[in-house]
Protein backbone atom coordinates (compact mmCIF):
# COMPACT_ATOMS: atom_id res chain seq x y z
CA UNK A 1 0.00 0.00 0.00
CA UNK A 2 1.40 3.18 -1.13
CA UNK A 3 2.25 6.16 1.79
CA UNK A 4 0.68 9.33 1.27
CA UNK A 5 2.24 11.11 3.95
CA UNK A 6 5.68 12.67 4.49
CA UNK A 7 7.28 11.25 7.66
CA UNK A 8 8.25 14.12 10.35
CA UNK A 9 11.71 14.60 10.68
CA UNK A 10 13.76 15.15 14.05
CA UNK A 11 15.33 18.87 13.87
CA UNK A 12 18.60 18.11 13.00
CA UNK A 13 18.55 14.75 11.10
CA UNK A 14 19.28 13.68 7.63
CA UNK A 15 16.40 13.12 5.25
CA UNK A 16 16.52 9.10 4.27
CA UNK A 17 15.35 8.53 1.24
CA UNK A 18 12.76 6.19 0.81
CA UNK A 19 12.93 2.73 -0.73
CA UNK A 20 11.24 1.89 -3.84
CA UNK A 21 9.73 -1.40 -4.72
CA UNK A 22 12.67 -2.62 -6.34
CA UNK A 23 15.05 -1.79 -4.15
CA UNK A 24 13.41 -3.34 -1.27
CA UNK A 25 13.34 -6.23 -3.72
CA UNK A 26 17.34 -6.21 -4.21
CA UNK A 27 17.71 -5.36 0.00
CA UNK A 28 15.77 -9.13 0.57
CA UNK A 29 17.71 -10.77 -2.19
CA UNK A 30 21.13 -9.95 -0.80
CA UNK A 31 19.91 -10.63 2.54
CA UNK A 32 18.94 -14.13 1.62
CA UNK A 33 22.39 -14.69 -0.35
CA UNK A 34 24.21 -16.41 2.60
CA UNK A 35 21.14 -19.06 2.35
CA UNK A 36 20.96 -18.93 -1.47
CA UNK A 37 23.69 -18.92 -4.63
CA UNK A 38 23.07 -19.59 -7.73
CA UNK A 39 24.38 -22.42 -10.27
CA UNK A 40 23.99 -23.36 -13.96
CA UNK A 41 20.67 -20.57 -13.59
CA UNK A 42 19.54 -22.58 -10.57
CA UNK A 43 18.85 -20.94 -7.10
CA UNK A 44 20.38 -23.32 -4.82
CA UNK A 45 19.12 -23.40 -1.25
CA UNK A 46 21.41 -24.33 1.61
CA UNK A 47 20.36 -26.94 2.71
CA UNK A 48 17.49 -29.85 2.59
CA UNK A 49 15.02 -30.22 5.47
CA UNK A 50 12.26 -32.49 4.19
CA UNK A 51 12.75 -36.17 3.74
CA UNK A 52 10.58 -39.22 2.31
CA UNK A 53 11.42 -42.93 2.46
CA UNK A 54 9.50 -45.54 0.38
CA UNK A 55 10.33 -48.95 -0.21
CA UNK A 56 7.77 -48.69 -3.80
CA UNK A 57 7.92 -52.82 -4.18
CA UNK A 58 8.83 -52.22 -7.91
CA UNK A 59 8.60 -48.66 -8.98
CA UNK A 60 7.40 -49.36 -12.53
CA UNK A 61 4.19 -51.07 -10.90
CA UNK A 62 3.35 -47.89 -8.65
CA UNK A 63 3.72 -45.44 -12.01
CA UNK A 64 1.24 -47.85 -13.68
CA UNK A 65 -1.02 -48.24 -10.92
CA UNK A 66 -0.45 -46.16 -8.50
CA UNK A 67 1.08 -43.07 -9.04
CA UNK A 68 -2.08 -40.07 -9.33
CA UNK A 69 -1.75 -41.09 -5.39
CA UNK A 70 1.23 -40.75 -4.69
CA UNK A 71 2.17 -38.12 -6.65
CA UNK A 72 -0.87 -35.98 -4.58
CA UNK A 73 0.97 -37.31 -1.33
CA UNK A 74 4.41 -35.80 -2.44
CA UNK A 75 2.86 -32.53 -3.74
CA UNK A 76 1.14 -32.03 -0.21
CA UNK A 77 4.41 -32.98 1.95
CA UNK A 78 6.55 -31.23 -0.62
CA UNK A 79 9.87 -32.78 0.68
CA UNK A 80 13.36 -31.71 -0.16
CA UNK A 81 14.40 -35.31 -0.78
CA UNK A 82 12.88 -38.65 -1.48
CA UNK A 83 14.83 -42.44 -1.36
CA UNK A 84 13.29 -45.29 -2.68
CA UNK A 85 14.15 -48.75 -2.20
CA UNK A 86 12.86 -51.97 -4.41
CA UNK A 87 12.77 -50.11 -7.43
CA UNK A 88 13.13 -53.36 -9.35
CA UNK A 89 14.38 -51.91 -12.93
CA UNK A 90 17.32 -53.52 -14.57
CA UNK A 91 20.79 -51.87 -14.97
CA UNK A 92 21.68 -51.10 -18.67
CA UNK A 93 23.52 -53.34 -20.65
CA UNK A 94 23.03 -55.94 -22.80
CA UNK A 95 23.04 -59.82 -22.00
CA UNK A 96 26.46 -61.02 -21.61
CA UNK A 97 28.46 -57.41 -21.10
CA UNK A 98 29.21 -55.87 -17.72
CA UNK A 99 26.05 -53.62 -16.53
CA UNK A 100 25.96 -49.96 -15.97
CA UNK A 101 24.21 -50.02 -12.21
CA UNK A 102 23.86 -45.96 -12.83
CA UNK A 103 21.43 -46.71 -15.85
CA UNK A 104 18.26 -47.88 -16.47
CA UNK A 105 17.92 -50.88 -19.27
CA UNK A 106 16.66 -50.30 -22.59
CA UNK A 107 18.26 -52.20 -25.28
CA UNK A 108 15.07 -54.06 -26.30
CA UNK A 109 11.82 -53.37 -27.02
CA UNK A 110 10.47 -54.03 -23.90
CA UNK A 111 13.12 -52.78 -21.92
CA UNK A 112 12.90 -49.33 -23.99
CA UNK A 113 8.47 -48.89 -23.43
CA UNK A 114 9.53 -49.39 -19.66
CA UNK A 115 11.91 -46.95 -18.71
CA UNK A 116 9.60 -44.80 -21.50
CA UNK A 117 6.97 -45.04 -19.06
CA UNK A 118 8.93 -44.50 -16.07
CA UNK A 119 10.76 -41.37 -16.88
CA UNK A 120 7.58 -40.14 -18.00
CA UNK A 121 6.18 -40.16 -15.04
CA UNK A 122 9.23 -38.93 -12.75
CA UNK A 123 9.12 -35.91 -15.45
CA UNK A 124 5.86 -34.69 -14.54
CA UNK A 125 4.67 -32.34 -11.43
CA UNK A 126 6.06 -32.75 -9.12
CA UNK A 127 8.88 -35.07 -9.97
CA UNK A 128 9.73 -32.88 -12.63
CA UNK A 129 11.29 -30.52 -9.88
CA UNK A 130 13.87 -33.27 -8.69
CA UNK A 131 16.92 -34.65 -9.92
CA UNK A 132 17.45 -38.14 -9.87
CA UNK A 133 20.09 -41.12 -9.13
CA UNK A 134 19.73 -44.70 -9.26
CA UNK A 135 21.88 -47.85 -8.18
CA UNK A 136 20.56 -51.32 -9.96
CA UNK A 137 20.51 -54.53 -10.16
CA UNK A 138 21.02 -56.78 -12.92
CA UNK A 139 17.60 -57.60 -12.98
CA UNK A 140 14.23 -56.34 -12.20
CA UNK A 141 15.05 -56.79 -8.12
CA UNK A 142 16.11 -54.31 -5.48
CA UNK A 143 17.82 -51.36 -6.57
CA UNK A 144 17.48 -47.89 -4.87
CA UNK A 145 16.92 -44.21 -5.97
CA UNK A 146 17.66 -40.72 -4.87
CA UNK A 147 15.49 -37.72 -5.69
CA UNK A 148 17.07 -34.65 -4.84
CA UNK A 149 14.86 -31.62 -5.71
CA UNK A 150 17.09 -29.60 -8.51
CA UNK A 151 17.83 -26.30 -5.69
CA UNK A 152 20.10 -28.49 -3.75
CA UNK A 153 23.23 -29.65 -4.42
CA UNK A 154 24.92 -32.52 -3.09
CA UNK A 155 28.32 -32.51 -3.10
CA UNK A 156 29.14 -35.93 -3.42
CA UNK A 157 26.89 -38.96 -4.60
CA UNK A 158 28.79 -42.42 -4.10
CA UNK A 159 26.89 -46.46 -4.70
CA UNK A 160 29.08 -48.25 -2.19
CA UNK A 161 29.51 -48.58 1.52
CA UNK A 162 33.34 -48.36 1.13
CA UNK A 163 32.29 -44.49 -0.74
CA UNK A 164 34.03 -45.40 -4.12
CA UNK A 165 32.21 -43.58 -6.74
CA UNK A 166 33.00 -45.74 -9.26
CA UNK A 167 31.13 -48.59 -7.72
CA UNK A 168 27.87 -50.38 -7.07
CA UNK A 169 27.09 -51.88 -3.96
CA UNK A 170 25.59 -55.62 -5.44
CA UNK A 171 21.79 -55.43 -6.45
CA UNK A 172 21.62 -51.67 -5.97
CA UNK A 173 21.44 -51.71 -2.41
CA UNK A 174 23.17 -48.26 -1.51
CA UNK A 175 23.04 -44.41 -2.13
CA UNK A 176 25.07 -42.27 -0.13
CA UNK A 177 24.59 -38.23 -1.15
CA UNK A 178 27.02 -36.12 0.86
CA UNK A 179 25.75 -32.36 1.35
CA UNK A 180 27.72 -29.43 3.14
CA UNK A 181 26.81 -30.33 6.47
CA UNK A 182 25.67 -33.36 6.41
CA UNK A 183 25.94 -37.45 4.73
CA UNK A 184 22.11 -38.92 3.44
CA UNK A 185 22.39 -42.75 3.29
CA UNK A 186 19.66 -44.97 1.31
CA UNK A 187 20.01 -48.63 2.04
CA UNK A 188 18.01 -51.39 1.36
CA UNK A 189 19.07 -53.98 3.42
CA UNK A 190 19.13 -57.74 2.70
CA UNK A 191 16.48 -59.85 4.40
CA UNK A 192 17.91 -62.01 7.06
CA UNK A 193 16.11 -64.79 5.41
CA UNK A 194 15.14 -68.70 7.33
CA UNK A 195 18.16 -70.60 7.45
CA UNK A 196 21.66 -70.82 8.25
CA UNK A 197 22.70 -70.13 4.05
CA UNK A 198 25.04 -67.92 2.49
CA UNK A 199 22.35 -65.90 1.23
CA UNK A 200 20.18 -65.57 4.47
CA UNK A 201 22.01 -65.70 7.76
CA UNK A 202 25.54 -65.05 6.48
CA UNK A 203 24.87 -62.48 3.90
CA UNK A 204 22.61 -60.51 6.59
CA UNK A 205 25.63 -60.93 9.04
CA UNK A 206 28.23 -59.32 6.32
CA UNK A 207 25.77 -57.02 5.95
CA UNK A 208 25.54 -55.36 9.57
CA UNK A 209 29.06 -55.74 10.34
CA UNK A 210 29.49 -53.55 7.40
CA UNK A 211 26.76 -51.21 8.35
CA UNK A 212 28.61 -51.30 11.83
CA UNK A 213 31.93 -49.99 9.83
CA UNK A 214 30.51 -47.30 8.18
CA UNK A 215 28.20 -46.22 10.88
CA UNK A 216 31.82 -45.18 12.76
CA UNK A 217 33.18 -44.13 9.69
CA UNK A 218 30.99 -41.32 8.89
CA UNK A 219 30.61 -40.02 12.75
CA UNK A 220 32.68 -37.28 11.61
CA UNK A 221 30.08 -35.71 10.01
CA UNK A 222 26.16 -35.63 11.13
CA UNK A 223 24.26 -39.02 9.01
CA UNK A 224 20.94 -39.32 8.34
CA UNK A 225 20.52 -43.10 7.69
CA UNK A 226 17.15 -44.11 6.28
CA UNK A 227 15.33 -46.68 3.34
CA UNK A 228 14.07 -50.15 4.40
CA UNK A 229 16.74 -51.38 7.44
CA UNK A 230 14.30 -54.95 7.27
CA UNK A 231 14.82 -54.82 11.15
CA UNK A 232 12.11 -54.15 13.87
CA UNK A 233 14.71 -53.25 16.61
CA UNK A 234 11.96 -53.62 20.11
CA UNK A 235 8.92 -55.35 20.75
CA UNK A 236 7.25 -51.87 19.95
CA UNK A 237 8.24 -52.18 16.77
CA UNK A 238 6.08 -54.87 16.11
CA UNK A 239 2.11 -55.64 16.11
CA UNK A 240 1.94 -59.06 17.46
CA UNK A 241 5.53 -60.14 19.08
CA UNK A 242 4.44 -63.54 20.18
CA UNK A 243 3.75 -64.17 16.50
CA UNK A 244 6.70 -62.60 14.97
CA UNK A 245 9.45 -64.36 17.29
CA UNK A 246 7.38 -67.89 16.90
CA UNK A 247 7.22 -67.68 13.15
CA UNK A 248 9.05 -70.50 11.25
CA UNK A 249 9.12 -72.03 7.32
CA UNK A 250 8.19 -75.70 7.08
CA UNK A 251 9.02 -76.27 10.43
CA UNK A 252 12.74 -75.11 10.65
CA UNK A 253 14.10 -74.32 13.46
CA UNK A 254 17.72 -72.78 13.50
CA UNK A 255 21.03 -74.03 15.39
CA UNK A 256 21.00 -70.92 17.27
CA UNK A 257 18.18 -69.68 19.41
CA UNK A 258 18.54 -66.55 18.51
CA UNK A 259 18.24 -66.75 14.95
CA UNK A 260 14.42 -67.86 15.89
CA UNK A 261 11.54 -66.32 14.30
CA UNK A 262 10.46 -63.81 12.03
CA UNK A 263 13.05 -62.45 9.37
CA UNK A 264 13.99 -58.83 10.80
CA UNK A 265 12.67 -59.56 13.98
CA UNK A 266 15.45 -62.33 15.11
CA UNK A 267 17.07 -61.22 17.92
CA UNK A 268 20.40 -61.42 16.68
CA UNK A 269 19.01 -58.85 13.88
CA UNK A 270 18.20 -56.69 16.89
CA UNK A 271 21.01 -56.75 18.60
CA UNK A 272 23.43 -55.93 15.88
CA UNK A 273 21.17 -53.50 15.03
CA UNK A 274 21.14 -51.64 18.89
CA UNK A 275 25.02 -52.21 18.36
CA UNK A 276 25.01 -49.95 14.98
CA UNK A 277 22.91 -47.41 16.72
CA UNK A 278 25.31 -46.45 19.83
CA UNK A 279 28.77 -47.12 17.92
CA UNK A 280 27.98 -44.82 15.68
CA UNK A 281 26.02 -42.28 18.15
CA UNK A 282 22.81 -42.46 16.02
CA UNK A 283 18.88 -42.61 17.22
CA UNK A 284 15.83 -43.65 16.28
CA UNK A 285 13.94 -40.23 15.10
CA UNK A 286 10.32 -41.79 14.94
CA UNK A 287 11.03 -43.51 18.53
CA UNK A 288 12.45 -40.52 19.50
CA UNK A 289 8.83 -38.71 18.99
CA UNK A 290 6.83 -41.87 19.93
CA UNK A 291 7.28 -43.55 23.13
CA UNK A 292 4.21 -45.86 22.65
CA UNK A 293 3.07 -48.36 20.48
CA UNK A 294 0.48 -46.82 17.89
CA UNK A 295 -1.76 -50.38 16.92
CA UNK A 296 -2.92 -48.17 13.94
CA UNK A 297 -0.20 -45.67 12.42
CA UNK A 298 3.20 -47.08 13.76
CA UNK A 299 4.24 -49.60 11.11
CA UNK A 300 5.76 -48.92 7.96
CA UNK A 301 5.04 -52.54 6.78
CA UNK A 302 1.99 -54.95 6.63
CA UNK A 303 0.74 -58.35 5.82
CA UNK A 304 -0.93 -59.57 3.05
CA UNK A 305 -4.44 -58.91 4.25
CA UNK A 306 -5.27 -62.43 2.56
CA UNK A 307 -4.01 -65.00 5.02
CA UNK A 308 -2.16 -65.69 8.46
CA UNK A 309 -0.35 -62.50 7.99
CA UNK A 310 -3.38 -60.03 7.95
CA UNK A 311 -2.77 -57.77 10.22
CA UNK A 312 0.33 -58.77 11.12
CA UNK A 313 2.30 -55.44 10.62
CA UNK A 314 6.65 -53.68 11.29
CA UNK A 315 8.45 -51.07 11.47
CA UNK A 316 11.37 -51.54 9.41
CA UNK A 317 11.72 -48.25 7.17
CA UNK A 318 13.36 -45.85 9.31
CA UNK A 319 14.84 -42.84 9.67
CA UNK A 320 18.24 -43.01 11.49
CA UNK A 321 20.14 -39.62 12.40
CA UNK A 322 23.22 -38.52 14.68
CA UNK A 323 22.62 -37.68 17.91
CA UNK A 324 23.71 -33.97 17.30
CA UNK A 325 20.91 -33.75 14.54
CA UNK A 326 17.90 -35.29 17.80
CA UNK A 327 17.10 -31.57 18.91
CA UNK A 328 16.43 -30.23 15.09
CA UNK A 329 13.88 -33.38 14.42
CA UNK A 330 10.63 -31.86 13.93
CA UNK A 331 8.32 -34.54 13.02
CA UNK A 332 8.75 -38.59 11.52
CA UNK A 333 5.51 -40.08 10.86
CA UNK A 334 4.59 -43.30 8.87
CA UNK A 335 2.15 -42.40 6.29
CA UNK A 336 0.21 -45.48 5.99
CA UNK A 337 -2.52 -47.02 8.15
CA UNK A 338 -4.49 -49.48 9.12
CA UNK A 339 -5.12 -53.33 7.55
CA UNK A 340 -6.20 -52.59 4.52
CA UNK A 341 -3.21 -50.51 3.97
CA UNK A 342 -3.98 -47.54 3.21
CA UNK A 343 -1.60 -44.70 2.37
CA UNK A 344 0.48 -47.48 1.08
CA UNK A 345 0.05 -46.76 -2.61
CA UNK A 346 0.05 -50.35 -3.50
CA UNK A 347 3.06 -51.44 -1.72
CA UNK A 348 3.77 -53.43 1.17
CA UNK A 349 5.30 -50.61 3.08
CA UNK A 350 4.35 -46.81 3.07
CA UNK A 351 6.32 -43.92 2.86
CA UNK A 352 7.80 -42.23 6.15
CA UNK A 353 8.94 -38.95 6.31
CA UNK A 354 11.35 -36.83 8.36
CA UNK A 355 11.72 -33.04 8.75
CA UNK A 356 14.36 -30.86 10.76
CA UNK A 357 14.94 -27.39 11.45
CA UNK A 358 17.39 -25.40 10.28
CA UNK A 359 20.54 -25.31 11.46
CA UNK A 360 21.20 -22.87 13.57
CA UNK A 361 24.17 -20.27 12.39
CA UNK A 362 26.37 -21.11 15.81
CA UNK A 363 25.73 -24.62 14.96
CA UNK A 364 28.60 -27.31 15.76
CA UNK A 365 27.09 -30.23 14.45
CA UNK A 366 29.74 -30.92 11.56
Amino acid sequence: MKRFFKPIEKEGSAKKPTLSTNQEDNEKKEASESEETKINGNTMKKEPLKFITWNANSLLLRVKNNWPGFSKFVSDIDPDVIVIQEVRMPAAGSKGAPKNSGEIKDDTNSSREEKKILMRALSSSPFGNYRVWWSLADSKYAGTALLVKKCFQPVKVSFALDQTASKHEPDGRVILAEFKTFRLLNTYAPNNGWKEEENSFQRRRKWDKRMLEVAVRLSDKPLIWCGDLNVSHEEIDVSHPEFFSAAKVNGYVPPNKEDCGQPGFTLSERKRFGAILKEGKLIDAYRFLHKERDMERGFSWSGNPIGKYRGKRMRIDYFIVSEKLKDRIIQCEMHGHGIELEGFYGSDHCPVSLELSPASPDSSES
